[in-house]
């Protein structure tokens, strides 16, 4: 089963590559987030196998939700802005994760997650994607998009006060 989702974001492909490519910082980045935690030093070919602690909200309002956890090889492709996960084991061993950060123009991006899972029992791919995949993506996508957004007025409101400008003292 192979599914998608994806974002527009107001902000420079290359911001949105920089902030997501760093996996080890997830969990200060994103709320939902517990943790990522690197099980073993870099392989030959510059991959870490991370360890993935998330929360699948049940109850967002209470701020409750089910933890999640899986093991992902992961690498950055800079040239292409994809970062890609292999997971390793568990509920989605198998899967294959690829983002895809395209720019749209304009200071704009466009951010899509395909996941690639084939596992032998019918129907898991399905469930595992409507009840853990999307929720999680969704969010993930949602909070980098407002991470973003907010540095890139921030370089554009800084771009804007001209440099001769004084402010009083308080």
């Amino acid at each position: 089963m192979r599914s998608t989702i994806g974002i527009d974001i107001a902000a420079p492909a290359d911001l949105v590559f920089s902030l997501a490519r760093n996996v080890e910082r997830w969990p200060v980045l994103l709320p939902h987030y517990v943790a990522a935690r690197r099980v073993a030093p870099p392989d030959d070919d510059v991959r870490l196998l991370i360890e993935f602690v998330a929360r699948r909200p049940l109850l967002p309002v209470l701020g409750l939700g089910v933890p999640v956890a899986w093991r992902s090889l992961t690498w950055s492709e800079p040239a292409g802005r994809r970062l890609r996960f292999a997971h390793r084991g568990g509920a989605t061993g198998g899967m294959d994760v690829t983002w895809r950060i395209e720019d749209a123009g304009e200071g704009q991006c466009r951010v899509e997650i395909e996941h690639e899972f084939r596992p032998r029992m019918p129907g898991w791919a399905r469930l595992i994607d409507r009840v853990f995949t999307r929720p999680i993506a969704g969010r993930t996508l949602a909070t980098f998009r407002a991470l973003a957004e907010a540095i890139a007025d921030s370089r554009d409101l800084d771009a804007s006060v001209p440099a001769s400008a004084t402010y009083p003292s308080p």
